[in-house]
């Protein structure tokens, strides 16, 4: 097996560093490529340095799937990995990949272990049944492909600012490309979180899910009731964040009215999205798409 890693990076010198030292010590003898932009702290001169490097590649849009995109793009290996700028690989990572290839799998996702200030934090298999598909979601900070079903699903929609690794599962189950949950695949948050608020984009937040189910199911009773049920959730804990004080009634009443104005723009955009592709992988906005995504690309080893 020829492993290439992409890491996909937006002013993160300090978490990539780290991210980087990690690969180098438990997956030494893989192609890394690291996808960089737009940042401005000094990332590009870092990552230049280093001699563990094989390609980097600077963008100039923050969109994390036109990122992974310019990575895979330009990977050679036959098995290409995804791996967050901030997330460090454990030890087992490499070990519970090969076994779970060796094992017939085609697409790999593990947990990512997060320090947080209670402890450690963690994720379990999530999958979701919808339109007769069982779903199996990836984590898109921690996944690998083989080479052929990148091909099959051409990559991530970038048109999606968020969800892509989303959208990405349920186009892999349209296909038939079963996700492979292993857990010994495992990635740490090597940088501790303070659990704090998180500041929530609600009008990308339903676009995105309204596009991805409009895109991939087309417009059925059950698509538009998974995003009205989402909608109710979050307007409730959003209420909840009024009565007990810790939000404002009028920011309660502005992000109802992102919500419905995301609801309707990716209900249109999925509409034209599923009529653009009408094969199987419903990505019209994917790597075959365009050749302009990379501003600057230097192989780095050997420099």
């Amino acid at each position: 097996m020829q492993l290439s890693v992409v890491v996909p990076t937006l002013n993160g010198r300090e978490e990539l560093h780290a991210s980087l030292d990690a690969l180098g010590e438990h997956v030494p003898d893989a192609e890394v490529v690291v996808v960089n932009g737009p940042s401005a702290d000094g990332t590009t001169g870092m990552v230049r340095e280093r001699d563990d490097v094989d390609v980097l590649v600077e963008i100039s849009e923050r969109n994390i799937n036109v990122a992974r995109n310019a990575g895979i793009e330009v990977a050679t290996g036959d098995v290409v990995a995804l791996v967050s700028y901030d997330l460090a690989v454990e030890p087992s990572w490499y070990e519970g990949l090969v076994s779970a290839l060796d094992d017939g799998a085609a697409v790999v996702t593990g947990p990512t272990h997060r320090t947080v200030k209670a402890g450690m934090t963690t994720e379990e298999k999530e999958s979701v049944s919808l339109a007769g598909r069982e779903v199996t979601y990836f984590n898109g900070d921690n996944v690998a492909f083989e080479r052929q079903v990148l091909e099959d699903m051409d990559g991530f929609d970038e048109y999606l600012q968020t969800g892509g690794a989303r959208d990405g599962a349920h186009r892999l189950a349209h296909l038939r490309h079963d996700v492979t949950w292993e857990s010994s695949m495992s990635v740490r948050g090597e940088f501790e979180t303070d659990g704090g608020h998180t500041v929530h984009d609600w009008e990308w937040k339903y676009r995105a899910l309204s596009y991805r189910l409009v895109k991939n199911y087309g417009v059925r009773p059950t698509v538009a009731a998974r995003a009205v049920k989402h909608a109710l959730l979050d307007g409730a804990r959003s209420l909840k964040g009024v009565v007990t004080g810790h939000e404002r009634p009028s920011s309660w009443l502005g992000g109802g009215r992102s919500v419905v104005k995301g609801m309707l723009l990716g209900w249109k955009d999925g509409l034209a999205a599923r009529k653009n592709d009408r094969t199987l992988r419903r990505n019209p906005n994917g790597i075959s798409t365009r050749q302009d995504r990379a501003v600057c690309r230097y192989q780095v080893a050997g420099e």
